[in-house]
Order: structure tokens, then C-alpha cells, then sequence
């Protein structure tokens, strides 16, 4: 099932560049149900937050932390800074990252607070990230704020 959860998020994130944005996407998972799925929306929201996870937490809504603290976050790529705050904030116990070659986030943060963070190594994710940060390095840079 968890193969099937990387390939919802990594689908969200080709949506995500085919809509001109950055590959990054997100699921969040409740009970073997997906109740929020997002892809980094910045560029064509013009936001400066709406990165995936945040995105998947914009669409799974309001929702009292009881259900928040039984969800698994997947994402493509190793969660920021500001994700891995709404990673806390949201008391999610175990995110599920495709790939943290492209990007190391805040993976020790998220760890030192009891958060089971597994790492895929995912070739797809890799690739996808791969190819964008060579095609638009400007645009990359901009996301991690470099």
C-alpha cells in the first residue's frame, strides 16, 4: 500500500511541473485513506507557501489533531523547514520521503521530536528533481530561498 501512497505523491508532483511549477508532491494518508494530496503550487499561485505538503494540508482541511496525530505525510522530496514545522504543528508521527539527495531537509528536527521519518531513495523522485533543478536552477533556488 505504501508503494501505491509514493506513487499518488509522485503523481501530484508531475502534475505539479506540467502545470509549469516545481515537482514536489505530497500525500497525506488517514487510516489507509488519502484525506489530503497537494503539489507545490507557488509558482502558479504566486505563494509563498504553498510548497506540497502545505498544499496537502490546505486540502485535507480543518480536521481536529486526533486525526492529524493517526496520519502518515508521504512527500517526493526531504520536507523544509517551514513543512517540517507544519509537520510538528500537526502532530504527524511518520512521514515517508521519496528522495534526499536533491534536498536535505529538516529530517534530524523532525526525528529529534519523535517523528518516524523513512527515506526511499526512489529513483523516480530523484530523476524528476534531477531534471528540473537542471532545467530551471533560478526557479529552484527561489523555493529553497537560495
Amino acid at each position: 500500500m505504501a508503494d501505491a501512497f509514493m506513487a499518488a505523491a509522485i503523481a501530484e508532483a508531475q502534475h505539479g511541473l506540467a502545470e509549469g511549477g516545481i515537482p514536489i508532491g505530497s500525500i497525506i494518508v488517514h487510516r489507509g485513506e488519502i484525506i489530503g494530496r497537494g503539489h507545490n503550487r507557488r509558482v502558479q499561485q504566486g505563494s509563498v507557501v504553498l510548497h506540497g505538503e502545505m498544499d496537502a494540508f490546505e486540502n485535507a482541511g480543518r480536521r481536529p489533531g486526533a486525526v492529524y496525530r493517526e496520519c502518515t505525510l508521504y512527500t517526493t522530496l526531504s520536507p523544509c523547514a517551514m513543512c517540517s514545522g507544519a509537520i510538528l504543528l500537526y502532530g504527524i508521527r511518520h512521514v515517508i520521503v521519496g528522495e534526499n539527495q536533491s534536498f536535505m531537509g529538516e529530517e534530524d528536527l523532525l526525528r529529534s521530536r519523535g517523528v518516524q521519518v523513512d527515506v526511499l531513495q526512489d529513483a523516480q523522485c530523484i530523476a524528476l528533481m534531477d531534471r528540473f533543478m537542471h532545467a530551471s536552477p533560478e526557479l529552484w533556488n527561489e523555493d529553497i530561498g537560495v
